[in-house]
């Protein structure tokens, strides 16, 4: 058996984290997230609930706290913990985590692993994670492997060799829209005790459910299709298991290390979770019928997306994937930067920003941005699709694309 190099901890009986149960229980995801959970303010019936502003609560003369469990609201926050427990329901898990922004749960992951142990992490993701962990990874003395997990057979070959603590997928990648094995790639690691976490962002809860398919936690950018908003940053980690030590970490991590959500941010989150099945439906039908589109266009040398019959895991996203296939897709045009960027010059609808999974499109030149660097090639535009009417889009597309 191969050292281990994951964080481990002591039982801790003060932790009380336990199955999450309530009248909610059974309710369709569409009806959890309408009610934002379930339930009203106790106080007063409002059927909003209140932003707590406080940062530490009383106690009485006996100097117990008059509110249980309230001391410090680092953790200790009732929005936190009403968001927390939808976003746990909505994965088929036991809790979940809020942290300050995406990448403030990307790192409390990736802390997982002690010096002189190994994260295997998929090639082709996010830059902003592919960068953290490189630099995480070599400033730790952990060894970073990266490789690309859609085909199956090179990551268990590098698997093999490396015996990862952990491995890091992006389902659909960013910007690449690949999409890995889940199930295959967990049974693999199960068999080595190794740690699996998928970041599924680009997805959402209500497509793509990772801990149903054997992954240990799963991530999401808050701050893309969860708010939806495009007004707050946030992240999320979540588990299928409470009781085990990679999720004490996560929970002490984000105490410890305060990386948590101010209460007006927890508040917009929930608001925007409201609304989050009727957006991903219109922007998931949306996505499939202009991929469709761009897919036969002259000016467009290849669609990225994992809708398309014609993509390479398209089987495979249609067994993982349900509802859809998400709203992140990107393109190939023809003629090369120059023609990608004057493309995006000629846009009146979509809007050139940086960011994905708001109720607005957006359009990236992903290399301006990243830089070449991240190996992202010049031709590349990466689209956000909204929930604009789709003939907009595909007008404002075609005027675009007429300019080469």
């Amino acid at each position: 058996m191969r050292d281990n190099h994951l964080l481990t901890f002591a039982n801790h009986p003060e932790k009380t984290m336990s199955k999450s149960t309530s009248k909610t229980t059974g309710l369709h995801p569409d009806s959890l997230l309408a009610h934002a959970g379930g339930g009203f303010d106790q106080a007063t019936g409002a059927v909003v609930p209140p932003i707590q502003t406080a940062t530490t609560f009383v106690r009485d003369e006996d100097y117990e706290p008059i509110g249980p469990g309230y001391i410090y609201s680092r953790d200790d926050n009732a929005l936190y913990k009403k968001v927390e427990k939808l976003i746990a329901d909505l994965e088929g898990g036991e809790d979940s985590r809020l942290f300050a922004s995406g990448m403030a749960a990307v790192a409390a992951v990736a802390r997982l692993v002690k010096p002189g142990g190994t994260i295997l992490a998929q090639s082709g993701i996010y830059w902003g994670t592919t960068l953290f962990l490189r630099k995480y990874c070599a400033r730790n003395n952990i060894a970073l492997v990266e490789v690309d997990v859609s085909d199956f057979k090179a990551f268990h070959d590098e698997f093999s060799v490396t015996q990862p603590n952990l491995v890091w997928l992006e389902v659909p990648s960013n910007p690449f829209l690949k999409v890995a094995d889940i199930q295959r790639i967990s049974d693999l690691c199960k068999s080595a005790e190794t740690l699996l976490t998928v970041d599924a962002t680009a997805a959402t809860p209500l497509i793509l459910k990772p801990l149903s398919l054997g992954a240990d936690l799963v991530m999401h950018s808050a701050t893309k299709a969860l708010n939806g908003h495009s007004d707050l940053l946030g992240g999320v980690v979540t588990t299928g298991d409470i009781d085990s030590e990679a999720w004490t970490f996560i929970s002490e991590e984000r105490h410890d290390a305060g990386a948590v959500l101010g209460s007006f941010e927890a508040w917009l989150l929930l608001r925007g979770l409201r609304t989050l099945a009727l957006r991903v439906e219109r922007m998931n039908k949306n996505a499939l019928t202009l991929a469709k589109h761009l897919d036969a266009h002259p000016k467009v040398k290849a669609v990225l997306y994992p809708g398309l019959e014609s993509h390479a895991q398209h089987q495979l996203a249609k067994a993982q994937m349900t509802g859809g296939y998400g709203s992140l897709m990107s393109i190939l045009v023809n003629g090369g930067k120059d023609a990608a960027l004057k493309v995006t010059g000629a846009l009146d609808i979509f809007q050139r920003a940086t960011s994905l999974g708001g109720t607005e499109s957006l359009i990236e030149h992903r290399q301006t941005i990243e830089g070449e660097a991240s190996g992202i090639p010049g031709d590349l535009l990466r689209l956000s699709i909204g929930i604009e009417h789709v003939d907009d889009l595909i007008g404002d597309l075609d005027q675009a694309l007429s300019t080469l």
